[in-house]
């Protein structure tokens, strides 16, 4: 069984919050952009809803390292953290093969260059579809259109290309979920991604 679950759906207005999700794939349990909420319980609550301690998760997934998406990581002491280059765990650096890595059976890394020159999304094949967990949109309704800090506009814009063409729906890096149908986006309520209870 392979599921995805919005944990925390993010924000980019006076404050900001990640949007921060949980994959289920076999063994693995990956968390992605555990980063700045307004309490850490809107990441652990959900988490022990679902029956998952944090020293059970596998894996956390960055899609970069701004600290908006980073500065929860400690929350899960055995992950391997994972990012566009490499896999850490305590002392251990090591770099994986960038894009197309797995980090489970139906999870792979692409390289998303565009927001900061070393994005990346996480792409998972979920029983229900495929998921994208990425910052080349900020929300469910697509703005802003032009990435107002991107590094290379015209990368986000080839990243959106091919997340479009292979995604049944988006997490955004600060809002809930999208459903792309023809290559458009649908703003979806969170509720429509396994949500929590």
């Amino acid at each position: 069984m392979t599921s995805v679950h919005l944990l925390h759906a993010g924000y980019a207005n006076d404050r900001v919050g990640s949007s921060v999700v949980l994959v289920r794939d076999g063994d693995a349990r990956i968390v992605v952009d555990p980063g700045m909420v307004a309490g850490r319980g809107l990441i652990m609550d959900p988490l022990h809803e679902l029956g998952v301690p944090p020293e059970s998760v596998t894996h956390v997934f960055l899609s970069h390292h701004h600290p908006d998406h980073t500065v929860n990581i400690a929350l899960f002491p055995n992950a391997e953290v994972v990012d566009f280059h490499a896999r850490y765990r305590d002392d251990l650096w090591l770099d994986h093969v960038g894009d197309g890595y797995r980090l489970s059976p139906r999870s792979e890394l692409w390289l998303t260059p565009g927001h900061t020159e070393e994005d990346a999304s996480l792409v998972v094949e979920a029983d229900d579809g495929v998921h994208v967990m990425t910052h080349l949109w900020w929300r469910s309704d697509g703005t802003p259109a032009i990435d107002p800090i991107a590094s290379d506009q015209a990368a986000i814009e080839a990243g959106r290309i091919r997340v479009l063409a292979a995604a049944d729906i988006v997490i955004p890096g600060h809002g809930g979920p999208f459903r792309v149908r023809s290559g458009t986006i649908e703003p979806l309520s969170d509720a429509r991604v396994n949500p929590v209870g």
